[in-house]
């Protein structure tokens, strides 16, 4: 046989073995579909089912760039006797939530980091809670300052001159139906006692805005611990450069062994009642005594302004805080196109406040006195692109105490703000 007839042959039997074998021949098995992740409408824009679950996420933040501008309090306040300093902030938001039985079940958490002048980079936990349904337990706001919104809802303000803005442990419920909701709250005060402070709230919400009432009981145990839980230590403030007449004591109803409070607060929001893209806040609140619900921040730093994020323990050194008996305050906002601009002011009266240190007279001494307090916000944003906004800011505030003289400041920043 020659080897032109073995190729012959062997190509001839190759057909014929495929048929005798067909059935041996293994079959792929099919590949189930990737499980992509898909678009989770349920509660608005942003949100992703977790692959696998019906359960939801968000994730989102930005990243701002700020150069501040104030009066130095260490010196005279006004003048050309200035201090600059600049400030990087990140903050990233993480929203999870699905439905139960018993309603929405959601976890909530926002780091942040705000970085002064090139030093410290801490990464903390600026709010983090849990909610199912119209419960909600942990960190975030205290229910005094959270409301209705404010001018800043929506536009590119920053500052709407809240009394009482903190953050702080919290355990709340909610009753909600028809554009009306009630809450009652009891919120950890750090003094270590058995009784928290305890909150109340009315809202209502509609499309031409909204109203809200607040009522706080604010409980503290001792003299220590309510000087603590009105924010304010007076060894935090070494030396009386932070203050440019003197350094002020605890309100003086503080001292008389009555450490209680109640304050009240209310407000209302109109939206585009006077021009489309428009919001009008008018607000004012009442307390019977001192208390950190009733505070607002005063004199500051560069660094404070920066920060941010006043706490209950442990204020921004350089800030002096006001502790306001009343306070009324508006704020108007309105968005033209990729333009926004916002002004806001408030008027208040301060409690029975002592001092020490050198007095007017030049005498060193104590004395105590009340003030009238007034401040005002002006607010230039532009919108660059959807995600991309720059914001001008000034400030002026002034304490008039009525036997120890005026003191006031002005005070700005200029930012750069990226979100995603």
């Amino acid at each position: 046989m020659t080897l032109r007839s073995v190729f012959l042959a062997i190509g001839a039997s190759v057909p014929a073995l495929s048929l005798a074998h067909g059935a041996d021949v293994p079959v792929m098995q099919q590949v189930d579909p990737a499980d992509y992740v898909r678009v989770c409408d349920v509660y608005g824009a942003g949100f992703l089912f977790i692959p696998g679950t019906q359960t939801c996420f968000s994730f989102g933040g930005y990243l701002r760039f700020d150069t501040i501008v104030a009066g130095s309090p260490a010196r005279n306040l006004e003048g050309d006797d200035y201090e600059a300093s600049t400030s990087v902030r990140t903050r990233l938001n993480f929203d999870i939530r699905e439905e139960t039985e018993w309603g929405t079940l959601r976890a909530y958490a926002r780091l942040q980091n705000t970085n002064l002048s090139g030093t410290g980079n801490t990464v903390a936990m600026d709010q983090g809670f849990v909610q199912l349904g119209g419960l909600l337990a942990g960190y975030r706001d205290s229910l005094w300052s959270s409301d209705i919104g404010g001018i800043e809802d929506g536009l590119l303000t920053d500052t709407d001159l809240v009394v009482g803005d903190f953050n702080t442990n919290q355990v709340s419920y909610t009753f909600a139906g028809g554009g009306f909701s009630a809450t009652l709250g009891l919120e950890d005060d750090s003094t270590g006692d058995i009784v928290p402070d305890i909150h109340a709230k009315l809202v209502y919400s509609g499309a031409w805005g909204g109203a809200y009432l607040s009522a706080v009981y604010d409980e503290t145990f001792n003299q220590e611990d309510a000087a603590r839980a009105i924010g304010f230590d007076p060894f935090l403030y070494q030396g009386l450069e932070y203050y440019p007449l003197f350094l002020p004591n605890l309100p003086t109803r503080l001292q008389d062994g009555s450490h209680d409070a109640f304050a009240l607060k209310g407000g209302v929001l109109f939206k585009n009642v006077i021009a489309p893209d428009s919001s009008l806040k008018i607000e004012g609140h009442y307390a019977f005594d001192p208390t950190v619900y009733a505070s607002i921040a005063g004199l500051a730093t560069t660094s404070t302004f920066a920060a941010n994020n006043p706490t209950v323990l442990n204020p921004e050194p350089g800030s002096v805080p006001i502790f306001l008996e009343y306070a009324v305050g508006a704020g108007y906002a309105q968005k033209v196109g990729q333009v926004g601009f916002a002004v806001s002011g408030q008027f208040g009266r301060t409690f029975d406040t002592g001092f020490f240190g050198t007095l007017p007279d030049g005498r060193f001494g104590t004395l105590t006195s009340r003030g009238d307090y007034y401040a005002l916000v002006g607010n230039l944003g532009y919108q660059i692109t959807s995600k991309m906004a720059s914001l001008l800011e000034v400030s002026y505030r002034n304490v008039d105490f009525d036997r120890v003289g005026q003191v006031d400041q002005t005070s700005g920043f200029l930012r750069l703000q990226r979100d995603f």
